[in-house]
């Protein structure tokens, strides 16, 4: 699957904004549907047929004569939009989503602040990323990249800490330009589609790529690729994107998770507009790791770490296992650092 916006093939996690809907019109006397509201309900569910990774799993006869019976009095496009909701649900992949015209603008809106990555400098030389979600533009894709690119270059490190908890998703391009100096250039995974067609994720030049398109722009910063360890952390509300990037790191040398199982939708979102404005994001593609291995559900770290104790027991065993890697156990350290 090809990016085609900045929503495309990122994995999308936006639930706030299916809380409400047009509101629908009162029908006609004759309550029957409308040649309209029939073409527009027919358009859409033949969109969800045709693009959706769980198509085939679904009973489509027994599902458009639900959908066209819930939506028998319908006259207006808006009228058919909670039979469109339902035959969305029934894919059953819990990240394919509805939004009506009214909402559809919400999905490229800008943030007031963008919620950049941070890095914080840990005892022992090693520095702890996070890297928070990010919707929006392409403006705040850029500023994102920018401000975390300008973080990493900046900091020297045995090894690292990812924090993927909380990346809830979004945006999974703009992360693994971020995180690009430390993976090194190669293949990192892949869309695979319902046919079986991989669309490969790689870094080439500190640049990740779909195929051969990038999808940021060149790293000005000057910082080489490194190899250190890198310790990821995850947790229930690592999702989506957050998903992606955490499959990207999977197979990586000296590389190990902690933390707990992701939220559990590892597949590509991709957004097709209808007549009227509204938009079906619909998860088009399941993700393969370097490895090959498609990932269903949540993904499991590799250590377990019960995040209901006191602290960070999570970034406490991160730290732990870093601290016995061989570039960390020289006893280097940060700069400025005893």
């Amino acid at each position: 699957m090809r990016a085609r916006t900045a929503v495309a093939a990122t994995g999308v996690l936006l639930l706030a904004l299916c809380s409400s809907a047009a509101r629908p019109s009162t029908g006609s006397a004759s309550g029957r549907m409308s040649p309209e509201a029939r073409s527009y309900l027919s358009e859409a569910l033949s969109l969800v047929q045709r693009h959706a990774l769980n198509a085939a799993k679904v009973d489509w006869p027994t599902v458009r004569g639900q959908a066209f019976a819930q939506a028998a009095a319908a006259r207006t496009p808006a009228d058919t939009y909670a039979a469109i909701r339902t035959a969305v649900a029934a894919l059953g992949d819990r990240h394919s989503r509805f939004y009506p015209a009214g909402q559809a603008a919400g999905l490229t809106a800008d943030p007031a602040t963008v919620d950049a990555p941070t890095i914080a400098r840990l005892p022992g030389g090693i520095a702890h990323l996070t890297l928070p979600p990010v919707n929006g533009s392409e403006r705040t894709y850029a500023e994102y990249v920018a401000r975390g690119r300008t973080a990493v270059s900046g900091t020297e490190a045995c090894g690292w800490v990812v924090d993927l908890r909380r990346e809830t998703g979004g945006g999974m391009w703009a992360p693994l330009a971020v995180a690009a100096p430390l993976l090194g250039d190669g293949p990192l995974g892949a869309f695979v589609t319902a046919d079986g067609t991989r669309s490969t994720w790689s870094i080439r030049g500190g640049v990740p790529y779909l195929e051969d398109a990038p999808q940021a722009a060149p790293d000005t910063t000057g910082r080489t690729a490194a190899a250190p360890p890198i310790a990821v952390l995850t947790g229930p509300a690592t999702g989506s994107a957050g998903e992606a990037v955490t499959i990207a790191l999977i197979g990586h040398p000296d590389t190990r998770s902690f933390g707990a199982p992701t939220y559990g939708v590892p597949t590509g979102n991709e957004p097709h507009r209808l007549s009227d404005g509204a938009v079906l994001l619909l998860a088009g593609a399941a993700e393969a790791d370097r490895t090959g291995r498609v990932h269903e559900g949540p993904i499991e770290p590799d250590e377990f770490v019960d995040p209901r104790k006191d602290d960070d027991p999570t970034l406490a065993a991160a730290v732990a296992w870093l601290s016995q890697r061989a570039a960390c156990s020289k006893g280097r350290g940060l700069p400025g650092e005893p």
